[in-house]
């Protein structure tokens, strides 16, 4: 496993003129990174909490993101590019490259990107506390019930979800429950050689890079599980498959994009989410400043 810090094993990328340009930010400020973003033309940025911030690097070239994606992928870029197709690559320990560029596309579909322009590397980080503090309103008779997380692209819900399956796995002020992770894009657990890089609980079991939909029913199927997770349901199928998960007894936990339950209810695919009642809890992540809190509701 991976010790070294989370920016740093998420910044380990970058090329050697970009990594150097970041020490004029210092070490303190770093700890807190949330993206670096690389766009050609413009010097590379770092999210922090209190905003987007030019290092002290040099303009970005095609040159550093390609060797970037290099390096994050051990392989050509030209390689590493014909195997995009949902504009991301998943790097050990859980951090992610976005990809920006000119799109190839066949019979309606994007197969490959044939130049880039810029990237963005998400840090992953593993925040651990924060889900006991909810579990107490998201129990019935001291039983987890089915969990939704709301919030805007960037507010920690993937974070939030990687502790409440630890808690729940653990047993951290509930029983110990078994857990099934659906890990399409490698974020929640980051298996490496199939051991997880970021702690997701003794009692969890992982399927990692397959689509959600099927993710969900293997583990489903196969690993008799009590509580099943999966990050960012997007798609029909993925709703199709927690409606049927819902069917067999298994509590969830999942998250979504979105402000508010009003903005949810405005898109078709939560919609029928929302109206096979399989969620019965909603932690809506709020976020102002620097400042992150969750609030839970109930849902009917």
């Amino acid at each position: 496993m991976d010790r070294r810090a989370p920016w740093r094993q998420a910044a380990a990328s970058l090329p050697r003129p970009l990594l150097d340009g970041l020490a004029a930010l210092g070490e303190g400020r770093l700890e807190g990174a949330e993206e670096f973003r690389l766009r050609q033309g413009f010097p590379m940025t770092v999210l922090l909490p209190e905003g987007e911030r030019e290092t002290g690097g040099p303009v970005v070239t095609e040159d550093h993101l390609r060797q970037t994606l290099e390096n994050a992928t051990q392989a050509s870029a030209h390689t590493a590019l014909d195997k995009v197709r949902k504009g991301f690559v998943t790097l050990r320990g859980g951090h992610r490259i976005g990809l920006c560029g000119t799109a190839v596309c066949r019979d309606g579909e994007i197969v490959t990107l044939r130049e880039l322009s810029s990237l963005s590397i998400r840090v992953a980080r593993q925040v651990r506390g924060q889900a006991v503090k909810l579990l107490p309103d998201l129990t019935e008779d001291g039983r987890f019930v089915s969990t939704l997380i709301l919030a805007p692209p960037g507010a920690g819900k993937t974070t939030l979800l990687r502790d409440l399956i630890r808690a729940l796995s653990d047993g951290e002020g509930i029983a110990p429950h078994r857990v099934g992770v659906a890990d399409e894009r490698g974020e929640i657990a980051a298996l490496w050689r199939g051991e997880s890089q970021l702690d997701v609980g003794r009692h969890t079991d992982v399927m990692d890079g397959c689509p959600k939909a099927e993710g969900l029913s293997i583990l489903l199927r196969g690993m008799n599980p009590q509580v099943l997770a999966a990050d960012e349901i997007t798609d029909p199928e993925d709703v199709r498959s927690v409606i049927q998960a819902a069917g067999c007894g298994v509590e969830l936990i999942a998250t979504a994009h979105g402000a508010s339950i009003n903005a949810l209810q405005q898109r078709p695919v939560y919609r029928a989410l929302l109206e096979a009642h399989v969620f019965r809890r909603l932690a809506v992540i709020e976020r102002v400043g620097c400042t992150r809190t969750v609030r839970v509701e109930a849902l009917p």
